[in-house]
């Protein structure tokens, strides 16, 4: 392994002296120029910098985008399991603090009951989906009909029937 010199530090601070006299001397002249001159240059870069801002974007878009797919149907295919209930939480104090932050108040209590109940509605529909069997039992029960059959709008409007009779 080679040593490193010991003026390699100055020649970074050369390098950088020279890069920022360039930069200054460059700024100068662009300003003696005519307003026609500095008008297309500023165009110019403006759209360089918004180019090359748009491809960095798009890719930054694409790479988060697909993590979170890959996320979400490694969770679906079994080979990590998420903590939702954790994670909901954590967005849950994070959305307070930003609404706190741009409105100068905090969420009131109704809308936290209201979220809450939303997440517990959307669990329980998510069992009635998983054990149909027990969500037989349990439809014959509440509402005394033998004849059920599971599908997404018939648990979600008996599961609203349900928390209408709980405020009423």
């Amino acid at each position: 392994m080679a040593k490193p010199r010991s003026d390699d530090s100055s020649d970074e601070a050369n390098i950088a002296k020279e890069a920022k006299n360039f930069i200054e001397k460059a700024i100068a002249d662009i300003g003696k120029t005519s307003a026609t001159k500095q008008l297309i240059l500023g165009t110019a870069s403006g759209w360089i910098t918004g180019f090359i801002s748009m491809k960095i974007g798009k890719i930054a878009a694409v790479g988060l985008g697909g993590s979170v797919i890959l996320l979400h149907i490694a969770s679906q295919k079994g080979y990590i399991d998420i903590n939702w209930d954790k994670i909901n939480k954590k967005v849950d104090k994070i959305s307070d603090k930003i609404e706190k932050e741009a409105t100068g108040r905090s969420p009131d209590w109704f809308e936290k009951v209201e979220r809450f109940v939303d997440r517990k509605l959307d669990k329980a529909e998510d069992l009635l989906k998983k054990k149909e069997k027990k969500a037989k039992k349990w439809y014959h029960e509440v509402v005394g009909d033998d004849d059920y059959r599971a599908t997404e709008s018939h648990q979600q409007e008996h599961l609203c029937v349900l928390v209408d009779q709980r405020q009423h």
